[in-house]
């Protein structure tokens, strides 16, 4: 019987196991990296062992250390998580050779089902459907668009898609050196890219007695960088035929390696509707949420029960009930090519009957070390059409307050009239990025422009007790209150909104000649209600220092005098992001010539490469990074001039 947990993982799914954990009356250890020592992980756990530094190949991915960890706090087993080692054999042998309990699948089962290669060998063997492996050297144009994909990891990193052969080199090396840095193993595999595919995957539960679980299918094709964005179970729209075909290759899959625990097996399946096994994750997934809703069961509780050589219950898998979507918070800025986003987060609170896993709290600093997901947010119904209409509400009602998040970008999705028709495929962003994230119209009541105002008057009444409350006659000149005063701010889309406002008799008020037929019906320092064209509106508003929220916006207050600040070199890239500087483009140096779109080199943020690339033809005037170097956000990276 497990007594004690350590979960060798951080954030959301430590805190998910955790609450498991607490359910079933076993006791639990935290890991931590210097830079999560304050972590909710961390201040839930009933234990705690700090892994010394911030980065996660020093940290989460010392599976030594994390061993070691577990013997210090008296934990009898090891619970993986999602990503870090949670795939990595090695550290599952170690953890049994150790004497404690694996909480996850044979090692052996692990190590097949890593090399994606390997897989596919083995489960053509077993008759699973798969598409065809490309030979680097034999792919002509015809074979275009192909899938450079890594065979170890996940996650969306060391993959590219080539739709030009010239490209195909280059990309190669590029994924061969992201696979490599992120799971230590640049072996790389070709594939045909199947256009309007749909990724679809089927959640198994197996024990060792003999039986495997298909519990049900989940559709995941709403991805940005080849990663998951929104996800929903059962997938909608599949015939009982490619239903079937699933389950049954999933089950085949599992058996095929003596599967044991909770696992997913994922496919692509082609507009036509024919099925192609891509890999299995031989872990739980960072969507099982939505398996739980619909057949009512604690996955993680399994995976413990199974680790304790229980059976499942007799008389197969719970039916499935109603529909549950889930979407992904991530502190990121889908309009800026998915820049990650770091910095406080003052605040996150989803209202409404869903579900939040979350793995940080009021106060977290997000920075740059760690996936950007905030928070998973779930939403179940009795039908597809009411939990998407449940999860958009409650999503675009959160209180976010801190970096950029892709809050608008999920609102926008779930409404969409695509995904609301069930017209899913892995290019849904690729195709309407730019329309999802297009700004409100202007003067649109819920464009920022009437935020600002909201935030504008909001701060006037914070700031009351310093107004003069009567015109007074100040060295011959009169400070008079009722003069029209204004504030400056600047939006998350780097806009500027000058607010004008009034004193008058029955408080602050806008400008009228500025807000023609806009009323102030309430101001207060929380929230501002404004009547625009008849129709009133509440505006909850948040300050803290100069960043401030108003409704689903966020603003930056500047400052009444503004200094001016140095100029740029003309052709300056600066770093958008805070990161690391992973590696420089191929003869790029001081007085190199390059072209437009070349890369110069690739920062490291939040687990995901971003190129840097020149932005006109010219010479290289400055480099004055190097491999290795941390930046901030806002850190010269080069010079180019035309």
């Amino acid at each position: 019987m497990i007594r004690s947990i350590l979960v060798a993982n951080r954030g959301e799914i430590a805190r998910r196991i955790f609450r498991t954990c607490r359910e079933l009356g076993i006791a639990t250890v935290a890991v931590h990296s210097d830079a999560d020592a304050g972590a909710p992980h961390v201040r839930e756990a009933d234990a705690a062992v700090r892994l010394p530094g911030s980065a996660p190949g020093d940290t989460y991915l010392r599976g030594d250390l994390v061993v070691e960890a577990a013997l210090a706090a008296g934990a009898d087993a090891v619970h993986p998580g999602y990503g870090f080692l949670s795939e990595n054999a090695e550290f599952a042998r170690a953890v049994q050779d150790a004497g404690l309990v694996w909480i996850g699948p044979p090692p052996a089962a692990v190590e097949t089902m890593a090399s994606k290669t390997a897989a596919k060998k083995l489960l053509a063997e077993a008759g699973v459907p798969l598409p065809a492996a490309l030979d680097p050297e034999e792919i002509r144009e015809t074979d275009l668009p192909v899938l450079v994909k890594a065979a170890a990891g996940g996650g969306g990193r060391g993959m590219r898609v080539v739709r030009e052969l010239a490209a195909l080199e280059g990309e190669l090396a590029a994924a061969r050196a992201e696979a490599a840095a992120a799971f230590g193993d640049g072996e790389v595999f070709i594939e045909p890219y199947i256009e309007r595919g749909r990724h679809v995957e089927v959640q198994v539960l197996a024990d060792a007695h003999g039986t495997v679980w298909a519990l049900g299918t989940r559709d995941c094709s709403l991805q940005r960088r080849h990663q998951k964005v929104v996800e929903e179970a059962p997938a909608p729209g599949l015939s009982g035929e490619v239903l079937r075909t699933l389950e049954d290759a999933a089950v085949a899959a599992a058996r095929a390696v003596d599967y044991e625990g909770a696992g997913t097996v994922e496919f692509l399946v082609t507009a036509e509707g024919r099925p192609f096994f891509l890999e299995m994750n031989t872990r739980l997934q960072v969507e099982h949420p939505v398996t739980e809703c619909v057949y009512g069961v604690d996955l993680v509780a399994h995976q413990i029960s199974i680790a304790e050589g229980a059976p499942l219950p007799s008389g197969g898998p719970p039916p499935a009930s109603g529909h549950a979507v889930e979407a992904r918070l991530y502190a990121e800025d889908p309009a800026r090519d998915w820049q990650p986003q770091t910095g406080r987060l003052w605040r996150l609170d989803v209202p409404g009957d869903v579900r939040v896993d979350a793995g940080v709290a009021d106060g977290s600093e997000i920075g740059i070390h760690y996936d950007p997901m905030l928070a998973k947010v779930i939403a179940w119904a009795p039908t597809r059409d009411a939990a998407v209409r449940k999860l958009a509400r409650a999503l675009e009602l959160a209180s976010v307050h801190g970096p950029v998040t892709n809050r608008d970008l999920l609102v926008r999705s779930l409404r969409h009239p695509d995904f609301r028709g069930a017209r899913l495929d892995t290019g849904f962003y690729e195709r309407n990025l730019a329309e999802l994230t297009a700004p409100d119209p202007a003067g649109s009541p819920d464009g920022a422009g009437y935020a600002a105002l909201a935030a504008a008057l909001a701060a006037a009444v914070r700031d009351a007790p310093r107004r003069p409350r009567v015109a007074a006659r100040v060295g011959g000149w009169r400070n008079v209150p009722s003069a029209p005063a204004s504030r400056r701010y600047i939006d998350e889309r780097g806009a500027a909104h000058e607010v004008r406002y009034v004193w008058g008799r029955d408080g602050v008020a806008p400008e009228p000649s500025a807000y023609p037929g806009v009323r102030a019906v309430a101001v207060r320092a929380d929230g501002v209600v404004l009547e625009v064209g008849g129709v009133r509106r509440r505006f909850p508003v948040a300050a803290y220092g100069d960043r401030v929220f108003a409704d689903r916006h966020g603003f930056t207050a500047q400052p009444r005098l503004v200094e001016p600040g140095r100029a740029a070199t003309p052709g300056s890239l600066l770093a958008p992001m805070p990161g690391t500087v992973v590696r420089l483009g191929e003869g790029v140096s001081e007085g190199a010539e390059v072209v437009a779109g070349q890369p110069l080199l690739w920062l490291e943020a939040m687990k995901m490469e971003h190129r840097v690339v020149a932005p006109v033809d010219g010479k290289v005037a400055a480099l004055p990074v190097v491999v290795g170097q941390q930046v901030d956000v806002g850190t010269l990276l080069a010079v180019v001039t035309p």
